[in-house]
């Protein structure tokens, strides 16, 4: 009697450290203690493919998939499955990024899209039982091959499928064996390479795990075409599930004559022994794995002749990796045709790659040649984990290359990887975010390379350990330009001397990296920046070194956590006269650089901190600001008094120069006054702020334009320098129909005239269209004028670039957002704006940006009712009001075009900084700009030579951590902010979120990790 449903419980060794076997106990208990035994079939299986999401269970013949079970799981799903024949969505799988989970295996998007070949029988058969590989066919092609085809015969179908080698090189599997076959001598031998010594790679133990017969038939077969009776299986020692369950296989199938004398009576003879190799990387090359069978050294010799001719004891030797003999039994079973018509004209077939790294679908996939990296990194991969950008794809193993993400839509086939500078190799396919750096990963992968380098040849011997000292410089910040001449010259040379593959691939992961992030390369040596914020040698602490005002932010988080504030705020006013301002409105990349937060921790609040300090100033009375070291004669006017302005000032008052600062604003500030609403940035916490820089001689002048009250040239004439920082104050058009409504009013332009105290009139039901900070801002002000506000977005909200609590804040205050809607056409009627006309959108490929591309779906416009629309989708510097003249040079992108070093415009004595510079940026971006224009403009007038000095980041003294004991490590939890009620938010602008208690600023800060404690003593500055 047939079983009801067969329990597939996945038994791979990823799945049994996750505790599958307990899973697997506590099933087979509660079958039996509910009498299922003759209902219910339980069958241990090898990789499912999705193993990172393990323990597995796959319930057939419907093909409901359960993930991620733990023990105390089984009695509920024994009782709502197996009994009521209730699927339990709770323990099914849902995307990354969104909450309904989907029931079946072959709808995840991780299976479907994929085409099983060599991994046929995954998750289908109890690799234990040859019984259940015979009843998929199994053994029917060596059968077909042994009693009706003639060894000839044989290798022909294997050339005309146009199956190439899965190990690495892509030689033709048919030719190889052919060649073997014509060779003279005897006895002739086949061999398995199932060493796979890559980092992060499991291809072949988990095809060894899950099927270990097809890879005994396909020897089997290709024993007999090449006239072999000997086979070896040569398997590193450290996989023991693989090895057990291979010798389970061989035993059964010499039980069944499968292996041994006459074979299905055909008089041909084949035995199989395995080898346990002691797990040397140089083994997977041929000669080398050779060697160890023979009991020799693992060393390379060179080539010819090749194993074909001269290879186990001398004699002709074929050796294919575990994913190629998979391969035979179909290929004679479906034929040539069948097989050839898969894949590239010259990448047939399939190829299984093992899919790690920064990736959400982590796990075995078997796909056609010819896919493209972005349909396997994203569509079946399932993109990137906590919102991150993808940096780049490195396949072949350690020696092979990366590729950038703008080659995402590239064909993965043999030719095409190569061109890129990448190789296929065996299949190992590693995914990196925005946090790997590459300077970094490319060292990793020469360590590796480096040590199991068998030293016979010199090129590879010496050249892999210059190469990788010469990395090591480069990551210390130690780098000269030259390093890069070296790291190619030398690369190629390595390549072309080298007697084997390992040494004629190992440069790949430089000489890839160098052809396409040489930018990453340049920035660790020129700039002393590592992107990533890994390179220990260049930076402190990833905050600190993200910041751009490179704040000490280790330092004081730590005498917060020890209660000094008065000292934490001396170190925070070092590197930022605007920290009551900073503290609340900084996009705080910081943060999301925290090793704290990796992983979906939780990063340390630094931006509160920062504003608990800041807040602490004020309210204390404390004066801690640094003083002006003396009185100079020159004086410097900048016009603009945003972030950039007000930084440049404070920095050249405090090098004694006489500052003014020319606002074109009735009310200092720039777009901190007038594009931040009060509930986010209190006017008398900026005003503050900016009293505090008057103090040290800054003049403000109000009203007056440069351009229109004073020209750039009259300033010129009359200070000694100018520094201009008009910020971006011009919202973007639409360009949509409609728009030049006077009910249409650009987000920016209403924040303005409302911070300013002037009367703004807007109806009763309003629309804003974008997803960045002006968007949320103008959204949440018009709502707490009473209107019915709600937000379209042409994407989905893990899109949306503005600040996640302020999304979260307006969706809490009433504010609709409706996603995936872009407007069309504005609506009107007798002179009146009635409404927006919007499409709805669908997420399309994957950008440059990182982010899927909003696509219309046509046919799907929908309008909807409102009296006031205003676009939030960006804003450009207003340059017709300074009349540049001639001398400035203006870019495309209508910004003021610098030196992007020193900031000097190419005009004697006018520099230039800031978002009128950069285009629309953050606030602490303009600030760093302002301190760079500050130190060069001192230089300038000084006569010095104008130019940044780069150096590495370092803390500016050493705070020690303070010690916590067990109990206070486990309870300590990143507190939540603060925030006025929504009742009291009604109908005002008061400030939202309230700040830290001194008890927990104290307690987050307890919770930083102290990066910068890991530098020696001598790297803190004195």
């Amino acid at each position: 009697m047939p079983y009801r449903a067969n329990a597939m419980i996945c038994t791979c060794t990823n799945c049994i450290s996750n505790g599958s076997l307990q899973i697997k106990d506590a099933l087979e208990a509660e079958i039996q203690q509910r009498d299922l035994e003759t209902d219910i079939l339980i069958v241990p299986t090898g990789a499912s493919g999705l193993c990172v999401r393990g323990p597995i269970l796959i319930v057939q013949p419907d093909g409901i998939f359960y993930q991620q079970l733990k023990k105390e799981d089984i009695p509920h799903l024994v009782e709502e499955h197996f009994l009521k024949g209730r699927p339990v969505r709770d323990l099914m799988y849902v995307p990354p990024g969104e909450q309904a989970p989907i029931p079946e295996l072959r709808a995840i998007p991780f299976f479907k899209d994929q085409r099983l070949i060599a991994l046929r029988n995954r998750g289908m058969i109890d690799p234990d039982k040859i019984e259940e590989y015979i009843a998929r066919d199994g053994y029917k092609a060596l059968a077909t091959a042994l009693t009706s085809m003639d060894p000839e015969d044989v290798i022909e179908t294997i050339k005309e499928a146009g199956l190439r080698g899965r190990g690495g090189a892509g030689f033709p599997t048919g030719s190889k064996w052919e060649f073997c076959r014509k060779s003279e001598g005897q006895p002739k031998y086949v061999i398995c390479n199932a060493d796979e010594g890559d980092p992060g790679a499991f291809m072949d133990r988990s095809i060894i795990e899950a099927d270990p017969h097809s890879i005994l038939e396909g020897m089997a077969i290709g024993a007999y075409a090449i006239g072999a009776s000997k086979g070896y299986i040569y398997v590193r020692i450290e996989y023991p599930l693989a090895i057990e369950r291979m010798e389970t296989a061989v035993s059964q199938a010499r039980e069944y004559g499968l292996l041994g004398e006459d074979i299905f009576g055909s008089g041909f003879d084949f035995d199989v022994d395995i080898f346990r190799g002691a797990g040397a990387f140089v083994c997977g090359e041929e000669t080398s794995l050779i060697a160890s069978i023979e009991g020799r050294p693992p060393e390379p010799h060179i080539r010819p002749p090749f194993p074909a001719q001269s290879g186990l004891w001398e004699k002709p030797t074929n050796i294919n990796n575990v994913e190629t003999w998979a391969n035979i039994p179909v290929i004679i079973n479906w034929g040539a045709t069948w097989f050839s018509e898969i894949g590239t004209d010259t990448s047939k077939g399939t190829k299984v790659f093992s899919l790690a790294g920064n990736i959400n679908n982590a796990g075995l996939v078997e796909v056609p040649m010819g896919i493209t990296l972005r349909e396997i990194v994203y569509d079946i991969g399932g993109g990137i984990p906590w919102g991150k950008t993808l940096k780049a794809v490195q396949t072949g193993g350690p020696s092979g290359g990366f590729i950038p993400r703008h080659l995402l839509d590239m064909p993965v086939d043999y030719e095409r990887l190569k061109e890129v500078g990448a190789i296929m190799g065996s299949g190992g396919m590693v995914v990196m975010d925005e946090d790997t750096c590459i300077v970094d990963i490319a060292k990793y992968f020469l360590e590796f390379t480096n040590d199991e380098s068998c030293g016979k040849c010199t090129a590879c011997r010496e050249g892999s350990e210059v190469l990788l000292k010469t990395l090591e410089k480069i990551s210390r910040g130690e780098g000269e330009d030259e390093d890069l001449v070296i790291l190619e010259e030398l690369g190629n040379a390595i390549k072309e001397a080298s007697m084997c593959g390992l040494g004629q691939t190992l440069p790949n992961p430089v000489l890839s990296t160098l052809l396409h992030f040489r930018d990453e390369y340049e920035a660790h040596i020129k700039y002393k920046r590592c992107p990533a914020a890994v390179c220990k040698g260049i930076i402190s602490s990833p905050c600190q070194h993200t910041c751009p005002l490179e704040q000490d932010v280790p330092c004081y988080v730590g005498l917060i956590a020890q209660g000094k504030f008065e000292e934490a705020i001396e170190i925070v006013r070092r590197e930022n006269p605007l920290p009551s301002v900073c503290g609340r409105v900084c996009n705080a990349s910081c943060e999301a650089k925290c090793r704290a937060g990796e992983g979906g921790g939780d990063a340390i609040s630094i931006r509160s901190l920062k504003r608990f300090l800041a807040d602490y100033e004020r309210e204390k009375g404390l004066d801690v600001a640094p003083k002006p070291k003396q009185t100079r004669p020159e004086r410097v006017a900048v016009v603009g008094s945003g972030p950039a302005g007000l930084t440049c000032a404070y920095y050249l008052a405090l090098e004694g120069y006489s500052v003014t600062i020319l606002e074109s604003l009735p009310v200092a500030g720039g777009m901190l006054a007038v594009g931040i609403p009060d509930y986010r940035l209190p006017k008398d916490i900026l005003n503050w702020e900016i009293e505090c820089i008057k103090k040290l001689g800054v003049e403000i002048k109000t009203n007056t334009t440069a351009g229109k009250d004073m020209q750039i040239s009259e300033l010129r004439a009359k200070y000694d320098a100018v520094f201009v920082a008009t910020g971006a104050h011009k919202g973007l058009k639409m360009r949509i129909e409609g728009e030049e409504s006077p009910q249409v009013i650009d987000a920016v332009d209403f924040l303005r005239e409302l911070n300013l105290g002037r009367d703004v009139k807007i109806g009763e039901k309003v629309a804003v269209i974008g997803g960045g900070d002006a968007a949320i801002d103008a959204a949440r002000v018009a709502k707490r004028m009473g209107k019915d506000v709600k937000i379209l977005y042409r994407r989905t909200r893990r899109e949306m670039p503005a600040a996640k609590e302020e999304i979260e804040e307006a969706i809490k205050e009433g504010i609709e957002i409706q996603f995936l809607a872009a407007p069309v056409r504005v609506l009107s009627g007798n002179g009146r704006l009635t409404g927006i006309e919007c499409i709805r959108m669908e997420l399309g490929d994957v950008d440059r940006s990182g982010r899927r591309r909003p696509v219309p779906i046509e046919g799907s416009e929908f309008a909807v009712e409102i009296d006031t629309l205003m676009p939030a989708i960006g804003q450009e510097p207003d340059l017709s009001v300074l009349s540049i003249g001639r001398d400035l040079s203006v870019s495309e992108r209508n910004t003021i075009e610098v030196c992007q070093e020193t900031l000097s415009s190419g005009v004697e004595g006018v520099f230039a900084g800031g978002d009128v510079v950069s285009g629309p940026g953050t606030v602490v971006s303009a600030m760093a700009h302002g301190k760079i224009a500050a130190e060069m403009i001192h230089k300038y007038i000084q006569e010095l030579p104008v130019e940044w000095e780069y150096k590495v980041t370092r803390p500016a003294a050493r705070v020690e951590a303070v010690e916590l004991t067990d109990e206070e490590i486990e309870g300590l939890k990143k507190p939540s902010m603060p925030l006025l009620s929504l009742g009291e938010r009604s109908g005002n602008f008061q400030e939202v979120e309230l700040g830290f208690t001194e008890e927990m600023a104290v307690r987050e800060a307890k919770r930083c990790l102290r990066c910068d404690l890991e530098l020696v003593e001598e790297d803190v500055a004195s």
